[in-house]
Protein backbone atom coordinates (compact mmCIF):
# COMPACT_ATOMS: atom_id res chain seq x y z
CA UNK A 1 0.00 0.00 0.00
CA UNK A 2 1.28 3.66 -0.70
CA UNK A 3 2.18 5.90 2.38
CA UNK A 4 -0.78 8.07 2.51
CA UNK A 5 -0.34 11.19 0.21
CA UNK A 6 -2.97 13.23 2.48
CA UNK A 7 -4.27 12.06 6.51
CA UNK A 8 -7.18 13.92 7.26
CA UNK A 9 -7.18 13.29 11.34
CA UNK A 10 -9.75 13.76 14.20
CA UNK A 11 -12.67 14.68 11.93
CA UNK A 12 -16.82 14.04 12.56
CA UNK A 13 -17.34 11.03 9.34
CA UNK A 14 -20.55 11.53 7.73
CA UNK A 15 -19.35 8.73 5.64
CA UNK A 16 -23.17 9.59 2.47
CA UNK A 17 -24.90 5.97 3.68
CA UNK A 18 -26.78 7.90 6.25
CA UNK A 19 -25.29 5.98 9.24
CA UNK A 20 -24.79 7.81 12.39
CA UNK A 21 -21.75 9.85 11.83
CA UNK A 22 -18.47 9.06 13.87
CA UNK A 23 -14.87 10.30 14.64
CA UNK A 24 -12.51 8.77 12.88
CA UNK A 25 -8.88 9.87 10.68
CA UNK A 26 -8.68 9.19 7.05
CA UNK A 27 -5.99 8.33 4.70
CA UNK A 28 -5.72 9.04 0.93
CA UNK A 29 -3.31 8.06 -1.48
CA UNK A 30 -3.47 7.41 -5.15
CA UNK A 31 -6.65 9.77 -5.93
CA UNK A 32 -8.37 7.01 -3.37
CA UNK A 33 -9.16 6.62 0.21
CA UNK A 34 -7.26 4.15 1.81
CA UNK A 35 -8.23 3.90 5.15
CA UNK A 36 -10.80 5.21 7.53
CA UNK A 37 -10.04 4.62 11.17
CA UNK A 38 -8.06 5.02 13.90
CA UNK A 39 -4.60 3.64 13.01
CA UNK A 40 -3.64 5.47 10.15
CA UNK A 41 -0.09 6.47 9.37
CA UNK A 42 1.44 9.67 8.97
CA UNK A 43 0.85 11.34 5.39
CA UNK A 44 2.88 13.88 3.27
CA UNK A 45 0.09 16.34 4.14
CA UNK A 46 -2.14 16.27 7.38
CA UNK A 47 -5.34 18.04 8.21
CA UNK A 48 -6.77 18.59 11.72
CA UNK A 49 -10.40 18.72 11.16
CA UNK A 50 -11.14 18.45 14.83
CA UNK A 51 -14.81 20.12 15.24
CA UNK A 52 -15.79 19.68 11.41
CA UNK A 53 -17.87 17.34 9.41
CA UNK A 54 -15.61 15.23 6.83
CA UNK A 55 -17.93 14.85 4.22
CA UNK A 56 -18.01 12.82 0.68
CA UNK A 57 -18.11 15.55 -2.17
CA UNK A 58 -21.39 16.37 -3.83
CA UNK A 59 -22.76 15.67 -7.08
CA UNK A 60 -24.74 17.97 -9.20
CA UNK A 61 -26.40 16.33 -11.44
CA UNK A 62 -28.13 19.23 -13.18
CA UNK A 63 -26.02 21.82 -14.81
CA UNK A 64 -25.67 23.54 -17.82
CA UNK A 65 -21.61 24.66 -17.79
CA UNK A 66 -21.47 23.22 -21.71
CA UNK A 67 -20.19 26.55 -22.49
CA UNK A 68 -18.32 27.73 -19.37
CA UNK A 69 -16.15 24.20 -19.36
CA UNK A 70 -15.01 25.18 -22.62
CA UNK A 71 -13.51 28.72 -21.52
CA UNK A 72 -12.88 28.44 -18.07
CA UNK A 73 -11.19 25.50 -15.71
CA UNK A 74 -13.16 26.36 -13.10
CA UNK A 75 -17.14 25.35 -12.45
CA UNK A 76 -18.46 28.04 -10.08
CA UNK A 77 -20.28 28.70 -8.11
CA UNK A 78 -20.82 24.63 -8.22
CA UNK A 79 -17.36 23.64 -7.03
CA UNK A 80 -17.34 26.66 -4.42
CA UNK A 81 -20.44 24.65 -2.95
CA UNK A 82 -19.13 21.49 -2.61
CA UNK A 83 -19.72 19.82 -5.46
CA UNK A 84 -16.60 17.34 -6.90
CA UNK A 85 -18.67 16.53 -10.06
CA UNK A 86 -20.94 17.98 -12.21
CA UNK A 87 -23.38 16.93 -15.01
CA UNK A 88 -24.45 19.17 -17.85
CA UNK A 89 -26.16 19.17 -20.92
CA UNK A 90 -29.18 19.13 -19.39
CA UNK A 91 -32.75 20.12 -20.81
CA UNK A 92 -32.00 18.92 -24.40
CA UNK A 93 -29.46 22.15 -24.90
CA UNK A 94 -25.87 21.92 -26.07
CA UNK A 95 -23.68 22.35 -28.38
CA UNK A 96 -22.75 19.14 -30.17
CA UNK A 97 -23.11 17.78 -32.85
CA UNK A 98 -22.54 20.62 -34.81
CA UNK A 99 -21.87 21.50 -38.62
CA UNK A 100 -20.39 24.88 -38.87
CA UNK A 101 -23.58 26.60 -40.14
CA UNK A 102 -25.80 25.66 -37.39
CA UNK A 103 -23.55 27.70 -34.46
CA UNK A 104 -25.45 31.04 -34.29
CA UNK A 105 -28.80 28.91 -34.05
CA UNK A 106 -27.80 26.60 -30.78
CA UNK A 107 -26.32 30.12 -29.28
CA UNK A 108 -29.36 31.58 -29.92
CA UNK A 109 -31.16 28.69 -28.10
CA UNK A 110 -28.57 28.57 -25.21
CA UNK A 111 -29.46 32.19 -25.36
CA UNK A 112 -32.67 31.50 -25.03
CA UNK A 113 -33.20 28.99 -22.79
CA UNK A 114 -30.51 28.97 -20.73
CA UNK A 115 -30.41 33.18 -20.06
CA UNK A 116 -26.37 33.43 -21.36
CA UNK A 117 -25.32 36.41 -23.58
CA UNK A 118 -25.05 35.77 -26.89
CA UNK A 119 -21.97 37.74 -27.06
CA UNK A 120 -20.15 35.64 -24.47
CA UNK A 121 -21.00 32.40 -26.43
CA UNK A 122 -20.09 34.12 -29.41
CA UNK A 123 -16.64 35.27 -27.80
CA UNK A 124 -16.03 32.58 -25.60
CA UNK A 125 -16.98 28.97 -27.65
CA UNK A 126 -14.11 27.63 -29.33
CA UNK A 127 -15.83 25.34 -31.40
CA UNK A 128 -12.94 23.26 -31.85
CA UNK A 129 -15.73 20.32 -32.68
CA UNK A 130 -17.89 18.88 -34.90
CA UNK A 131 -19.25 15.29 -33.55
CA UNK A 132 -20.33 14.64 -30.12
CA UNK A 133 -16.82 12.65 -29.57
CA UNK A 134 -14.93 15.58 -30.79
CA UNK A 135 -16.96 17.97 -28.17
CA UNK A 136 -15.76 15.10 -24.98
CA UNK A 137 -12.24 14.91 -26.70
CA UNK A 138 -11.98 18.99 -26.29
CA UNK A 139 -13.89 18.93 -23.20
CA UNK A 140 -10.87 15.86 -22.14
CA UNK A 141 -8.03 17.95 -22.66
CA UNK A 142 -8.46 20.36 -19.98
CA UNK A 143 -8.35 20.62 -16.37
CA UNK A 144 -10.94 21.71 -14.12
CA UNK A 145 -11.35 21.91 -10.01
CA UNK A 146 -14.00 19.57 -10.14
CA UNK A 147 -14.80 16.21 -12.89
CA UNK A 148 -17.38 16.93 -15.44
CA UNK A 149 -19.98 14.86 -17.43
CA UNK A 150 -21.63 15.47 -20.03
CA UNK A 151 -25.23 14.03 -22.08
CA UNK A 152 -26.32 13.85 -25.73
CA UNK A 153 -28.27 16.91 -26.14
CA UNK A 154 -31.56 16.73 -28.25
CA UNK A 155 -31.80 20.00 -29.61
CA UNK A 156 -28.38 19.78 -30.83
CA UNK A 157 -29.08 16.39 -32.64
CA UNK A 158 -32.48 16.98 -34.18
CA UNK A 159 -31.10 20.76 -35.54
CA UNK A 160 -27.12 18.28 -36.88
CA UNK A 161 -29.74 15.58 -38.29
CA UNK A 162 -32.17 17.28 -39.91
CA UNK A 163 -30.78 20.98 -40.45
CA UNK A 164 -33.74 23.71 -40.63
CA UNK A 165 -37.04 20.69 -40.66
CA UNK A 166 -35.07 20.16 -37.09
CA UNK A 167 -35.24 23.46 -35.79
CA UNK A 168 -38.86 24.19 -37.00
CA UNK A 169 -40.24 21.15 -35.01
CA UNK A 170 -41.12 18.83 -38.41
CA UNK A 171 -41.81 15.60 -37.83
CA UNK A 172 -38.86 13.38 -38.15
CA UNK A 173 -38.55 10.52 -41.04
CA UNK A 174 -37.59 7.34 -40.46
CA UNK A 175 -34.05 8.07 -41.79
CA UNK A 176 -34.29 10.99 -39.32
CA UNK A 177 -34.86 8.77 -35.92
CA UNK A 178 -32.55 5.98 -37.48
CA UNK A 179 -29.68 8.79 -37.46
CA UNK A 180 -30.63 10.25 -34.49
CA UNK A 181 -30.26 6.47 -32.88
CA UNK A 182 -27.13 6.13 -33.87
CA UNK A 183 -25.58 9.36 -32.69
CA UNK A 184 -26.85 9.12 -29.27
CA UNK A 185 -25.48 5.51 -29.45
CA UNK A 186 -22.06 6.99 -30.32
CA UNK A 187 -22.18 9.46 -27.59
CA UNK A 188 -23.05 6.95 -24.99
CA UNK A 189 -20.16 4.88 -26.29
CA UNK A 190 -17.80 7.87 -26.54
CA UNK A 191 -18.42 8.66 -22.94
CA UNK A 192 -21.90 10.78 -22.33
CA UNK A 193 -23.55 9.53 -18.81
CA UNK A 194 -27.05 10.33 -20.69
CA UNK A 195 -29.61 12.18 -22.93
CA UNK A 196 -31.60 14.87 -22.50
CA UNK A 197 -34.48 16.52 -24.06
CA UNK A 198 -37.02 19.40 -23.31
CA UNK A 199 -40.71 19.59 -23.40
CA UNK A 200 -41.83 22.60 -22.17
CA UNK A 201 -43.17 25.76 -23.68
CA UNK A 202 -40.90 28.04 -21.65
CA UNK A 203 -37.94 26.72 -23.67
CA UNK A 204 -37.50 29.22 -26.26
CA UNK A 205 -34.50 30.42 -28.33
CA UNK A 206 -33.89 34.20 -27.97
CA UNK A 207 -35.68 34.57 -31.01
CA UNK A 208 -38.97 33.54 -29.15
CA UNK A 209 -39.25 30.10 -31.08
CA UNK A 210 -39.89 27.16 -29.44
CA UNK A 211 -36.96 24.70 -28.43
CA UNK A 212 -36.95 22.10 -31.75
CA UNK A 213 -37.56 19.36 -29.36
CA UNK A 214 -40.80 20.43 -27.91
CA UNK A 215 -43.02 17.59 -28.62
CA UNK A 216 -41.39 15.50 -29.95
CA UNK A 217 -43.14 12.59 -31.59
CA UNK A 218 -42.77 8.86 -29.24
CA UNK A 219 -41.49 7.31 -31.87
CA UNK A 220 -38.36 9.57 -31.91
CA UNK A 221 -37.97 9.36 -28.87
CA UNK A 222 -38.45 5.63 -28.99
CA UNK A 223 -35.65 5.48 -31.68
CA UNK A 224 -33.18 7.34 -28.94
CA UNK A 225 -34.58 4.67 -26.42
CA UNK A 226 -33.75 1.94 -28.65
CA UNK A 227 -29.89 3.35 -29.11
CA UNK A 228 -29.90 3.71 -25.32
CA UNK A 229 -30.56 0.04 -24.90
CA UNK A 230 -28.22 -1.03 -27.24
CA UNK A 231 -25.85 1.08 -25.32
CA UNK A 232 -26.60 -0.51 -22.17
CA UNK A 233 -25.80 2.85 -20.28
CA UNK A 234 -26.87 6.43 -19.31
CA UNK A 235 -30.22 7.78 -18.26
CA UNK A 236 -32.99 9.68 -20.20
CA UNK A 237 -33.04 13.56 -18.44
CA UNK A 238 -36.56 15.29 -19.86
CA UNK A 239 -38.27 17.96 -18.41
CA UNK A 240 -42.49 18.54 -19.53
CA UNK A 241 -44.63 21.29 -18.31
CA UNK A 242 -47.14 18.28 -17.71
CA UNK A 243 -50.37 19.55 -19.32
CA UNK A 244 -51.26 15.92 -19.79
CA UNK A 245 -49.91 14.89 -17.01
CA UNK A 246 -51.41 11.38 -17.63
CA UNK A 247 -50.47 11.18 -21.84
CA UNK A 248 -46.46 12.46 -20.45
CA UNK A 249 -45.95 9.91 -17.36
CA UNK A 250 -47.17 7.53 -20.19
CA UNK A 251 -45.03 8.45 -22.49
CA UNK A 252 -41.98 8.25 -20.46
CA UNK A 253 -42.90 5.26 -18.90
CA UNK A 254 -42.91 3.49 -22.03
CA UNK A 255 -39.62 5.19 -22.87
CA UNK A 256 -37.81 3.68 -19.50
CA UNK A 257 -39.18 0.54 -20.78
CA UNK A 258 -37.62 0.20 -24.32
CA UNK A 259 -34.61 2.06 -23.17
CA UNK A 260 -33.76 -0.51 -20.20
CA UNK A 261 -32.80 2.99 -18.74
CA UNK A 262 -33.32 4.93 -16.10
CA UNK A 263 -35.65 7.98 -16.44
CA UNK A 264 -35.28 11.43 -14.61
CA UNK A 265 -37.96 14.16 -14.79
CA UNK A 266 -38.45 17.83 -13.41
CA UNK A 267 -40.77 17.90 -10.75
CA UNK A 268 -42.39 21.11 -9.50
CA UNK A 269 -44.81 22.85 -7.62
CA UNK A 270 -46.79 25.25 -10.06
CA UNK A 271 -49.42 28.19 -8.74
CA UNK A 272 -52.03 27.03 -11.50
CA UNK A 273 -52.33 23.33 -9.92
CA UNK A 274 -50.71 23.73 -6.44
CA UNK A 275 -51.68 19.82 -6.16
CA UNK A 276 -50.39 18.50 -9.38
CA UNK A 277 -46.61 17.48 -8.21
CA UNK A 278 -47.99 15.12 -5.51
CA UNK A 279 -50.60 13.32 -8.30
CA UNK A 280 -47.23 13.23 -10.83
CA UNK A 281 -44.73 12.04 -7.91
CA UNK A 282 -48.07 9.33 -6.84
CA UNK A 283 -47.55 7.99 -10.61
CA UNK A 284 -43.98 7.75 -10.40
CA UNK A 285 -43.69 5.98 -7.43
CA UNK A 286 -46.56 3.21 -9.13
CA UNK A 287 -44.10 3.09 -12.20
CA UNK A 288 -41.26 2.22 -9.95
CA UNK A 289 -43.58 -0.75 -7.81
CA UNK A 290 -43.78 -2.04 -11.24
CA UNK A 291 -39.79 -2.17 -11.87
CA UNK A 292 -39.38 0.63 -14.03
CA UNK A 293 -37.06 2.76 -12.68
CA UNK A 294 -38.03 7.11 -13.01
CA UNK A 295 -36.76 9.66 -10.47
CA UNK A 296 -38.09 13.34 -10.03
CA UNK A 297 -35.46 15.77 -9.93
CA UNK A 298 -36.29 18.15 -7.28
CA UNK A 299 -34.88 21.30 -5.96
CA UNK A 300 -34.66 22.03 -2.24
CA UNK A 301 -36.00 25.97 -2.52
CA UNK A 302 -38.17 26.92 -4.52
CA UNK A 303 -37.47 28.35 -8.34
CA UNK A 304 -36.82 31.65 -8.03
CA UNK A 305 -36.28 35.30 -9.88
CA UNK A 306 -33.90 37.32 -8.74
CA UNK A 307 -34.28 41.48 -9.41
CA UNK A 308 -32.26 43.96 -9.16
CA UNK A 309 -30.92 47.12 -11.20
CA UNK A 310 -28.08 45.60 -11.86
CA UNK A 311 -29.37 42.03 -12.85
CA UNK A 312 -31.16 41.20 -16.04
CA UNK A 313 -34.70 41.94 -14.75
CA UNK A 314 -36.20 44.54 -12.40
CA UNK A 315 -40.09 45.57 -11.45
CA UNK A 316 -39.25 49.10 -13.55
CA UNK A 317 -37.83 46.64 -16.87
CA UNK A 318 -41.33 47.45 -19.01
CA UNK A 319 -41.53 51.31 -18.35
CA UNK A 320 -40.65 53.24 -21.17
CA UNK A 321 -38.56 55.64 -19.32
CA UNK A 322 -36.53 52.65 -18.11
CA UNK A 323 -35.85 51.42 -21.27
CA UNK A 324 -34.57 54.93 -22.63
CA UNK A 325 -31.81 54.09 -20.04
CA UNK A 326 -31.58 50.25 -19.69
CA UNK A 327 -28.71 50.66 -21.98
CA UNK A 328 -26.92 52.88 -19.75
CA UNK A 329 -23.68 51.37 -17.97
CA UNK A 330 -24.82 50.37 -14.32
CA UNK A 331 -23.44 53.45 -12.53
CA UNK A 332 -25.22 55.98 -14.97
CA UNK A 333 -28.23 54.24 -15.13
CA UNK A 334 -28.02 54.31 -10.66
CA UNK A 335 -27.64 57.84 -11.24
CA UNK A 336 -29.94 58.73 -13.38
CA UNK A 337 -32.75 56.67 -11.30
CA UNK A 338 -31.97 58.77 -8.24
CA UNK A 339 -33.00 61.93 -9.62
CA UNK A 340 -36.59 63.21 -8.08
CA UNK A 341 -38.13 64.17 -11.05
CA UNK A 342 -36.98 60.74 -12.76
CA UNK A 343 -38.53 58.91 -10.17
CA UNK A 344 -41.65 60.96 -10.11
CA UNK A 345 -41.72 59.66 -14.28
CA UNK A 346 -41.18 56.02 -13.90
CA UNK A 347 -43.51 55.47 -10.83
CA UNK A 348 -46.53 57.55 -12.79
CA UNK A 349 -45.93 54.72 -15.88
CA UNK A 350 -47.81 51.46 -16.82
CA UNK A 351 -45.42 48.44 -17.33
CA UNK A 352 -45.37 47.67 -21.17
CA UNK A 353 -44.74 44.08 -22.40
CA UNK A 354 -46.00 40.14 -21.97
CA UNK A 355 -47.75 38.87 -19.47
CA UNK A 356 -44.86 36.32 -18.23
CA UNK A 357 -42.75 39.46 -18.17
CA UNK A 358 -45.39 41.33 -16.00
CA UNK A 359 -44.20 39.02 -13.12
CA UNK A 360 -41.79 41.07 -12.08
CA UNK A 361 -44.55 43.42 -11.04
CA UNK A 362 -46.01 40.52 -8.27
CA UNK A 363 -45.39 41.96 -5.26
CA UNK A 364 -47.39 39.59 -2.81
CA UNK A 365 -45.06 37.23 -4.05
CA UNK A 366 -41.78 39.52 -3.94
CA UNK A 367 -39.51 39.97 -0.81
CA UNK A 368 -36.48 41.73 -0.18
CA UNK A 369 -33.28 39.09 -0.16
CA UNK A 370 -31.76 40.13 2.67
CA UNK A 371 -27.84 39.56 3.45
CA UNK A 372 -28.26 36.60 5.08
CA UNK A 373 -30.45 35.51 2.35
CA UNK A 374 -33.81 34.31 3.19
CA UNK A 375 -35.45 31.53 0.67
CA UNK A 376 -38.51 31.06 2.88
CA UNK A 377 -39.96 34.59 3.73
CA UNK A 378 -43.16 35.05 5.78
CA UNK A 379 -45.90 36.47 3.76
CA UNK A 380 -45.56 39.86 6.12
CA UNK A 381 -41.88 40.57 4.60
CA UNK A 382 -43.41 40.94 1.27
CA UNK A 383 -43.55 44.05 -0.95
CA UNK A 384 -47.11 44.27 -0.79
CA UNK A 385 -47.29 43.85 3.10
CA UNK A 386 -44.95 46.35 3.47
CA UNK A 387 -46.24 48.95 1.36
CA UNK A 388 -49.33 48.63 3.14
CA UNK A 389 -48.15 49.01 6.73
CA UNK A 390 -46.29 52.21 5.29
CA UNK A 391 -49.39 53.84 3.46
CA UNK A 392 -47.26 53.89 0.26
CA UNK A 393 -47.82 52.05 -3.16
CA UNK A 394 -45.37 48.51 -3.96
CA UNK A 395 -44.02 50.65 -6.80
CA UNK A 396 -41.86 53.47 -4.20
CA UNK A 397 -41.27 51.23 -1.77
CA UNK A 398 -39.38 49.07 -4.17
CA UNK A 399 -38.14 51.80 -6.32
CA UNK A 400 -36.46 53.31 -3.01
CA UNK A 401 -34.97 49.91 -1.85
CA UNK A 402 -33.30 49.42 -5.37
CA UNK A 403 -31.78 52.88 -5.04
CA UNK A 404 -30.51 53.11 -2.00
CA UNK A 405 -26.89 52.31 -0.62
CA UNK A 406 -25.10 51.04 -3.21
CA UNK A 407 -27.73 50.39 -5.48
CA UNK A 408 -27.11 46.68 -5.80
CA UNK A 409 -29.97 45.66 -3.60
CA UNK A 410 -31.89 42.45 -4.61
CA UNK A 411 -35.44 41.32 -4.71
CA UNK A 412 -36.60 37.70 -4.41
CA UNK A 413 -39.41 36.33 -6.57
CA UNK A 414 -40.41 32.05 -6.09
CA UNK A 415 -41.54 31.07 -8.82
CA UNK A 416 -42.95 27.71 -8.10
CA UNK A 417 -42.62 25.48 -5.22
CA UNK A 418 -44.24 28.66 -3.06
CA UNK A 419 -47.52 28.01 -3.61
CA UNK A 420 -48.48 28.02 -0.21
CA UNK A 421 -46.17 30.85 1.45
CA UNK A 422 -43.59 28.60 2.95
CA UNK A 423 -41.45 25.30 1.50
CA UNK A 424 -43.70 22.32 2.95
CA UNK A 425 -43.71 20.95 -0.18
CA UNK A 426 -40.35 21.03 -0.58
CA UNK A 427 -39.95 19.01 2.70
CA UNK A 428 -42.13 16.99 1.12
CA UNK A 429 -39.97 16.52 -2.25
CA UNK A 430 -36.90 16.40 -1.26
CA UNK A 431 -37.89 13.27 1.73
CA UNK A 432 -39.80 11.67 -1.13
CA UNK A 433 -38.51 8.21 -2.01
CA UNK A 434 -37.64 8.30 -5.88
CA UNK A 435 -36.68 11.71 -5.87
CA UNK A 436 -33.29 13.19 -6.52
CA UNK A 437 -32.02 16.51 -4.96
CA UNK A 438 -31.05 18.27 -8.65
CA UNK A 439 -31.59 21.64 -10.65
CA UNK A 440 -29.49 24.09 -9.11
CA UNK A 441 -28.91 24.61 -12.72
CA UNK A 442 -25.03 26.60 -12.14
CA UNK A 443 -23.95 27.80 -15.70
CA UNK A 444 -27.07 29.23 -16.52
CA UNK A 445 -29.73 31.97 -15.92
CA UNK A 446 -26.49 34.12 -15.20
CA UNK A 447 -28.37 37.26 -14.51
CA UNK A 448 -31.39 36.66 -13.03
CA UNK A 449 -30.74 33.12 -10.28
CA UNK A 450 -28.00 31.31 -8.28
CA UNK A 451 -29.65 28.32 -7.40
CA UNK A 452 -26.04 26.43 -7.65
CA UNK A 453 -26.20 26.88 -3.85
CA UNK A 454 -29.06 24.63 -3.14
CA UNK A 455 -26.35 22.21 -1.82
CA UNK A 456 -25.29 24.14 0.74
CA UNK A 457 -29.02 25.51 0.91
CA UNK A 458 -29.76 21.61 1.92
CA UNK A 459 -27.28 21.46 4.96
CA UNK A 460 -28.17 25.06 6.50
CA UNK A 461 -31.89 25.32 5.96
CA UNK A 462 -33.18 21.53 6.34
CA UNK A 463 -30.67 20.18 8.91
CA UNK A 464 -29.99 23.41 11.32
CA UNK A 465 -31.60 26.85 10.35
CA UNK A 466 -35.16 26.15 9.49
CA UNK A 467 -37.89 27.75 12.21
CA UNK A 468 -41.33 26.48 10.42
CA UNK A 469 -40.95 22.76 10.79
CA UNK A 470 -39.16 19.78 11.58
CA UNK A 471 -35.13 19.34 10.72
CA UNK A 472 -33.51 16.04 8.98
CA UNK A 473 -30.15 14.66 10.07
CA UNK A 474 -27.51 16.19 8.27
CA UNK A 475 -26.33 12.50 7.99
CA UNK A 476 -29.70 12.20 5.53
CA UNK A 477 -28.59 15.64 3.67
CA UNK A 478 -25.25 14.33 2.95
CA UNK A 479 -26.38 10.51 1.19
CA UNK A 480 -28.78 12.72 -0.46
CA UNK A 481 -26.28 15.23 -1.96
CA UNK A 482 -23.66 12.24 -2.62
CA UNK A 483 -24.08 8.58 -2.99
CA UNK A 484 -27.61 9.27 -4.37
CA UNK A 485 -27.02 11.39 -7.20
CA UNK A 486 -23.44 9.50 -7.77
CA UNK A 487 -25.76 6.44 -7.80
CA UNK A 488 -27.96 8.05 -10.26
CA UNK A 489 -25.98 8.83 -12.65
CA UNK A 490 -23.96 5.31 -12.80
CA UNK A 491 -20.81 6.43 -10.76
CA UNK A 492 -20.46 4.09 -8.07
CA UNK A 493 -17.31 5.34 -7.57
CA UNK A 494 -18.04 8.20 -5.54
CA UNK A 495 -20.16 9.29 -3.08
CA UNK A 496 -19.24 7.41 -0.37
CA UNK A 497 -16.11 7.88 2.40
CA UNK A 498 -14.48 4.36 2.30
CA UNK A 499 -11.89 2.40 1.46
CA UNK A 500 -10.98 2.06 -2.27
CA UNK A 501 -13.55 4.95 -2.85
CA UNK A 502 -12.31 8.28 -4.73
CA UNK A 503 -10.76 10.66 -2.30
CA UNK A 504 -13.57 13.13 -3.44
CA UNK A 505 -13.95 15.01 -0.48
CA UNK A 506 -15.36 17.75 1.65
CA UNK A 507 -14.30 19.72 5.27
CA UNK A 508 -17.10 21.45 6.54
CA UNK A 509 -17.22 23.86 9.71
CA UNK A 510 -20.88 23.35 10.26
CA UNK A 511 -21.76 25.39 12.89
CA UNK A 512 -20.40 28.14 10.65
CA UNK A 513 -21.67 27.37 7.60
CA UNK A 514 -23.79 30.59 6.11
CA UNK A 515 -24.85 31.45 2.32
CA UNK A 516 -24.01 34.99 1.34
CA UNK A 517 -25.70 37.27 -0.62
CA UNK A 518 -25.52 36.88 -4.09
CA UNK A 519 -23.57 39.17 -6.46
CA UNK A 520 -22.65 40.14 -10.05
CA UNK A 521 -19.27 39.40 -11.10
CA UNK A 522 -18.17 40.52 -14.86
CA UNK A 523 -15.79 37.34 -15.54
CA UNK A 524 -17.59 36.03 -18.26
CA UNK A 525 -16.11 36.01 -21.68
CA UNK A 526 -16.58 39.58 -23.50
CA UNK A 527 -16.50 41.24 -19.84
CA UNK A 528 -20.39 39.53 -19.84
CA UNK A 529 -21.70 39.65 -16.44
CA UNK A 530 -23.10 36.85 -14.08
CA UNK A 531 -24.70 36.33 -10.43
CA UNK A 532 -22.26 34.79 -8.04
CA UNK A 533 -22.89 33.52 -4.70
CA UNK A 534 -20.38 31.86 -1.76
CA UNK A 535 -20.92 30.16 0.93
CA UNK A 536 -18.72 30.59 4.01
CA UNK A 537 -17.91 27.16 5.94
CA UNK A 538 -16.25 25.02 3.20
CA UNK A 539 -12.86 24.11 5.11
CA UNK A 540 -11.32 22.42 2.04
CA UNK A 541 -13.25 21.03 -0.94
CA UNK A 542 -10.82 18.02 -1.90
CA UNK A 543 -11.10 16.12 -5.38
CA UNK A 544 -8.99 13.01 -6.11
CA UNK A 545 -6.97 13.18 -2.97
CA UNK A 546 -5.75 17.20 -4.16
CA UNK A 547 -7.16 19.97 -2.33
CA UNK A 548 -8.63 22.24 -4.61
CA UNK A 549 -10.19 24.85 -2.19
CA UNK A 550 -9.72 26.23 1.16
CA UNK A 551 -11.70 28.49 3.02
CA UNK A 552 -13.12 29.19 -0.16
CA UNK A 553 -9.81 29.93 -1.91
CA UNK A 554 -8.97 28.02 -4.79
CA UNK A 555 -5.42 26.63 -4.27
CA UNK A 556 -4.30 25.95 -7.89
CA UNK A 557 -4.60 22.13 -8.26
CA UNK A 558 -6.97 21.28 -11.24
CA UNK A 559 -7.17 17.75 -10.79
CA UNK A 560 -10.91 17.32 -12.04
CA UNK A 561 -11.14 15.94 -15.39
CA UNK A 562 -13.87 14.61 -17.99
CA UNK A 563 -15.64 11.36 -17.13
CA UNK A 564 -16.20 8.87 -19.79
CA UNK A 565 -18.70 6.16 -19.11
CA UNK A 566 -20.35 5.16 -15.42
CA UNK A 567 -17.78 4.01 -12.71
CA UNK A 568 -17.47 0.49 -10.40
CA UNK A 569 -17.47 0.77 -7.04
Amino acid sequence: MSSPSLVIRNGTIVDGSGGDPYEADLAVADGKITAIGGDVPKGAEEIDARGRLVTPGFVDVHTHYDAQVTWSDRLSPSSWNGATTVLFGNCGVGFAPCREDQHDMLINLMEGVEDIPEVVLKEGLPWNWHSFPDFLDAIAARSYDADVAAQVPHAALRVYVMGQRGADREPATEQDRRRMAELTLEGLRAGALGFSTSRTLNHRSADGKHIPTLRAEEAELTAIAHGMREAGTGWMQIVSDFDDQDGEIGLFRRLAKESSRPVTITLLQSDARPGGWRELMTQIDEANDEGLRITAQVRSRPTSVLLGLELSQNPFMGRPSYKKIAHLPFPERLAQLRQPEFRARILAEAFEGSRRAQRVERWDRMYPLGDPPDYEPSAETSIAARAAREGRSPEEVVYDLLTEGDGKGILYLPVTNYAGGNLDVVREMISAPNSLIGLGDGGAHVGIMCDATATSYTLTHWTRDRGRGALFPVSWAIKRLSADNAAAIGLNDRGLLRAGMKADINLLDYDNLRLRRPEIVYDLPAGGKRLIQRTDGFDATIVSGAVVYRHGEATGALPGRLIRGTREA
